[in-house]
């Protein structure tokens, strides 16, 4: 069994989706000005020139997840945006949206246009977290075929002290690692459904609660705050081992023990490794630092659980083992072999 979660796991990290853009954005000056703090990750990082502030920038949307719901989609989208600030230390401020779909004219497509405003407008009102400024592209067809609903949204926060922020990669060989929020397991419209399963569901994405959103959010940049952990990283796309092998490098891997997960109600390991259940981040700190973060979140009524330890070069799932090295090899070279 763990032996075929880690194919799946080569597998996904091959999918577009998920596929490594290094080859596209290294060709690209992202130090202009010396300002850049931090390229990838969850958000970029930029510093407001000549001071210690920084502001937090990123975009997300997942077109499947609008194409099956448009107004969940969409509010998924806005949350998302909220997660990767957050999970850089930054204090989420306003967003701003490219709303992309097909022709208009059409009560379908009409229809995906206003439930994917509803969505954003619940979602920022939520999250306390404004619209600033949009615009649309509309019309984008293909003979007579819509593309998927994208509702883009780029959120921007802020960073008072741009030394208090935090990166999604391993740092240290023994660090404990903990996943902040549930896991249901949700399959629906995932990238473990579509490319493991080969089904494509048009109905039932993840759903966001807003208010299990905010409160996340919040504990996380005071963790990052109070410098209490050492990498924080969202899960979303691909699930819980496609963001634990993002975190990864080629010195420092993973050892996943997946026992406290399978306590709270979820036994299949595919379902609690590659689910797209929303609201959860990745956090890693020494081990003698849980016991004050695990009693930090129950005051606060967050659910965590321990999944594994940072340890060298490999991802190892009970008896089953693979190097980064060769993962990295297969999701580095997917856009260079495509276009190159």
């Amino acid at each position: 069994m763990s032996s075929q979660i880690l194919e799946n796991l080569k597998t996904l990290l091959q999918v577009p989706d998920l596929a490594s853009k290094k080859w596209i954005y290294e060709q690209y000056d992202s130090q202009v000005m010396n300002d850049t703090i931090q390229t990838g990750g969850d958000a970029a990082i930029i510093r407001v020139h000549n001071t210690q502030k920084a502001l937090a920038l990123t975009a997300d949307c997942t077109p499947r997840y609008v194409e099956a719901d448009a107004f969940e989609g969409a509010k998924q989208a806005v949350a998302e945006t909220y997660r990767n600030i957050s999970a850089v230390g930054g204090k989420p401020l306003a967003i701003t949206n490219c709303l992309n779909f097909g022709n208009p004219q059409k009560p379908e497509i009409m229809g995906q246009i206003v439930r994917a405003i509803q969505g954003i407008t619940e979602a920022c009102k939520a999250l306390d977290y404004p619209v600033v400024s949009g615009n649309v592209s509309l019309y984008n067809e293909t003979d007579g075929k819509a593309i998927q609903p994208t509702p883009a949204i780029g959120g921007v926060g802020l960073l008072k002290d741009f030394q208090k922020r935090c990166d999604s990669k391993f740092k240290m060989i023994g660090d404990e690692i903990i996943v902040i929020g549930k896991t249901a397991g949700h399959i629906s419209c995932s990238l473990f459904e579509r490319e493991i399963l080969k089904i494509e569901s048009k109905k039932n994405p993840p759903i966001v609660d807003l208010a299990e959103e905010k409160k996340h959010g919040e504990f996380v940049r005071e963790l990052i705050e109070s410098a209490s952990i050492n990498a924080c990283h969202d899960i979303s796309d691909g699930g819980l081992l496609v963001a634990l092998f993002e975190m990864s490098n080629l010195k420092l891997g993973c050892d996943i023990d997946l026992s406290e997960l399978k306590a709270a109600g979820e036994n299949d390991e595919n379902k609690i490794l590659f689910a797209e259940d929303q609201s959860r981040y990745i956090v890693t700190l020494d081990s003698s630092m849980v016991k004050e973060l695990r009693k930090k979140a129950e005051k606060k009524s967050i659910a965590v659980f321990k999944i594994g330890v940072v340890v060298k070069e490999k991802i190892r799932i009970n008896s089953s083992e693979v190097e980064i090295k060769e993962l990295a090899k297969l999701n580095e070279s997917v856009f260079e072999k495509h276009f190159s």
